[in-house]
């Protein structure tokens, strides 16, 4: 449902630029605010998922989901009403690491099945925007705007009815208090960092609103650490990060959401862009389905990480991810003049991505206590929007640099200086992985039980 959710804002903002009459970048807000309010609450949600209100938390988010859906429904052709929708269907971004919790604790009696739900399920979010993009793009061909909306908002009210089911409400647990100081001041440098780096094309590099927010997020940040070391019930606890596997988990992810973004955002652009610069002068329509094959390659991610598990190492999973996406990079840079070698390439990609987002989370899971597991989670999974926001960067300024003045689009070979970028992020998540990577599980805390 989250991917679902994601997947409502990119492939629509052009269609939505039109039905609300502004411009593509003030469009870009119907994202913006979703992720905005996404970093803001996913901590929250991952700390809720330890407590004995795990349950409440899930029917919450769900019910703002739908509400934020039907909004933007009706407010397909007035902008405020429809970020309004758009910032509400953000909570739903908080539920990935609470399922992911909620399966570590389920399973804990049994390890090899805990490990398996648990890359299932992250496989399945991984590969939900893949699959949502094109579905996102049809039905807004054959039912407008408001009708991927609509369908958004049934797919939520099913989950939400299905939700007191499935969804265990742990009783033994204490009803420990949500350090609510701290999630104001976790979620203050993470909006600026977001906005800084989303907006900072618009705004300019060296503009005083980027810079500020810049400065804001470093300043407020650090004051949210110390902050969190000294008070009773941190937000998230910070002494995670001497455990050297949660530590391979959060550097890797936030490599990783660089790395994926900065792939997926030039192979669709690429794919769009004129043949005289370059590109293969294609519909947006088959920029989404350019997304398939990689929601292919990442669901087959789970059947490859069983198979080696029977002779590779644990810790060495993740630099392998790291090297499968190297290739897909020299298969981009190498094939990107053809549709067929772009599949190939998003294929290979998708594989890597599944490796990487089922192992990373299995991590935090077998390497933090139940009682801090879904804080872990939800910590993580702003590392990988932080990736996302620096992806974004430095797709801009990659591109930028080899775009000719007063040309709407880079030439040909802004493509492949992003290749090798992207390269030599992978080969950071290869080596960074494999050094952080040793595994040390902890002992299952007294909440280990639900």
């Amino acid at each position: 449902m989250g991917a679902l959710v994601s997947s409502l804002g990119a492939p629509l903002m052009p269609a939505i630029a039109q039905s609300t009459q502004v411009s593509l970048a003030t469009a870009q807000w119907t994202l913006t605010i979703t992720v905005l309010v996404a970093v803001a609450i996913t901590p929250v949600m991952g700390r809720l998922g330890d407590t004995r209100h795990r349950r409440i938390a899930v029917l919450a988010a769900l019910t703002l989901v739908a509400i934020g859906s039907v909004v933007a429904a009706l407010g397909t052709s007035n902008f405020p009403v429809l970020l309004i929708g758009r910032a509400l269907q953000g909570a739903g971004q908080g539920l990935a690491p609470m399922t992911i919790a909620v399966a570590g604790d389920t399973f804990s009696g049994d390890p090899d099945r805990r490990k398996r739900v648990v890359a299932i399920l992250s496989i399945v979010n991984a590969a939900g925007v893949g699959l949502g993009y094109p579905l996102t793009g049809v039905l807004a061909q054959s039912a407008g705007i408001s009708g991927a909306y609509w369908f958004g908002a049934a797919v939520t009210v099913a989950a939400l009815l299905a939700a007191p089911a499935v969804v265990p409400a742990p009783r033994d647990r204490p009803a420990s208090a949500i350090d609510m100081p701290g999630a104001v001041l976790f979620a203050l440098p993470v909006t600026a960092l977001i906005l800084a780096t989303s907006e900072g094309g618009n705004w300019g590099w060296t503009s005083p609103a980027t810079l500020t927010a810049g400065v804001t997020a470093l300043l407020v940040g650090a004051a949210w650490a110390w902050f969190e070391t000294r008070t009773p019930h941190p937000l998230v606890d910070l002494r995670q990060l001497r455990v050297r596997p949660v530590l391979s988990a959060h550097v890797t992810v936030l490599l990783s959401g660089i790395g994926m973004y900065l792939l997926l955002s030039v192979s669709t652009r690429m794919i769009q862009a004129p043949s005289t610069t370059g590109g293969l002068d294609k519909s947006a329509v088959v920029a989404g389905l350019l997304m398939l094959p990689q929601a292919l390659g990442s669901l087959a991610a789970g059947w490859i990480i069983r198979r080696l598990g029977r002779w590779l190492p644990a810790r060495w999973t993740l630099p392998l991810a790291g090297v499968v996406m190297m290739a897909a990079m020299a298969l981009f840079a190498l094939w990107r003049h053809s549709l067929p070698g772009l599949v190939a390439a998003m294929l290979v990609a998708g594989i890597g991505i599944g490796i990487v987002f089922s192992t990373a989370p299995g991590l935090i899971v077998e390497n933090t206590g139940s009682d801090q597991r879904g804080s872990a989670l939800g910590f993580n999974q702003v590392f990988r929007y932080v990736g996302y926001g620096f992806g974004s960067v430095l797709t801009a300024v990659v591109l930028e640099s080899r775009t000719p003045h007063g040309s709407a689009y880079p030439d040909d070979s802004g493509y492949a200086v992003a290749a090798l970028a992207g390269v030599i992020i992978w080969l950071l998540v290869a080596v960074v992985s494999g050094v952080t990577g040793r595994r040390r599980p902890v002992q299952a805390s007294s909440g280990e039980r639900t």
